[in-house]
């Protein structure tokens, strides 16, 4: 925790807590800043989840009646450093990996800007887990000293898991099959659990049962730049009616600011990714 955030009063440290538990149904998604895996979410997000009633439900917390409300109230917690505004760029990998983010070395809150949490909230559930751990490993250690009926439930346990796991391939090679099938009677073929092997909960890895294997459509926009035109700044935060802030030093790691867009001279073309958020 950085020193801005211990200075925090305790009825933001209370709201930025409700924000980062997620009980006011504030999504968030996956980035990389610096090498590293972060969560983001969208400011309108943000704004919906301080309007739950959730949110009107808690103790010690600002008060919170409409967005207008809400806005200056995220904009207020920005200089503590939970959370920043972020630009977001490609992708890492592929079309599902975390997106690129980087710091915006000036700071306000808006509705449609994307902020990264700097915050990892209450470590208690880490350290019962790693107490945990060290609990499970020492009793599989002195499991030759087991009780016989424990034994016996030990093992009913492990052949549970490999029929589980080997269910897991036989589904696998099921869908598999049942693909190259369709492929070939009816493209452009069909998933079994479309989603078996993505990046979601247990229950979300089979829903919904089938999905045609259509591909994501992405939409062209030409762009062309003209010489001597001024740099166009990618900073969300200017032109708009939200209280800015500096980023105060230690905050954050610094940006460079050699790295700038460049003009381009001739017409490009270039993907634009559909966002619905």
């Amino acid at each position: 925790m950085s020193e801005q955030q211990k200075n925090a009063p305790q009825e933001i440290r209370n709201v930025v807590d409700f924000l980062r538990s997620g009980k006011g149904g504030l999504k968030t998604r996956v980035g990389l800043w610096n090498g590293k895996r972060v969560d983001y979410f969208k400011g309108k997000a943000a704004i919906k989840a301080l309007l739950s009633p959730a949110y009107a439900k808690l103790k010690n917390v600002p008060s919170v009646k409409d967005e207008a409300a809400a806005t200056a109230l995220l904009a207020s917690i920005i200089p503590y450093a939970f959370f920043l505004l972020v630009q977001r760029g490609e992708s890492s990998g592929g079309s599902k990996s975390p997106k690129q983010l980087q710091v915006n070395p000036m700071q306000s809150f808006q509705p449609d800007g994307y902020f990264a949490w700097f915050y990892e909230g209450s470590q208690l559930i880490t350290y019962i887990g790693g107490v945990g751990m060290v609990v499970v490993i020492l009793a599989a250690v002195m499991f030759p000293l087991w009780p016989p009926s424990l034994r016996l439930g030990a093992w009913y346990l492990s052949m549970a898991a490999l029929g589980f796991l080997g269910l897991f391939f036989v589904i696998a090679i099921v869908r598999l099959i049942f693909y190259i099938i369709t492929v070939l009677v009816a493209s452009p073929g069909i998933w079994i659990f479309p989603k078996l092997f993505a990046d979601v909960g247990f229950v979300e890895s089979f829903i919904p049962l089938w999905e045609w294997d259509i591909p994501k459509k992405k939409t062209k926009k030409a762009r062309k730049s003209k010489d001597g035109d001024p740099e166009k700044s990618s900073n969300p935060a200017e032109g708009s009616g939200g209280t800015s802030n500096t980023i105060q030093n230690g905050a954050v790691p610094t940006i460079d600011s050699s790295v700038r867009s460049r003009s381009i001279r001739s017409a490009t073309i270039e993907e634009i990714e559909d966002d619905g958020s």
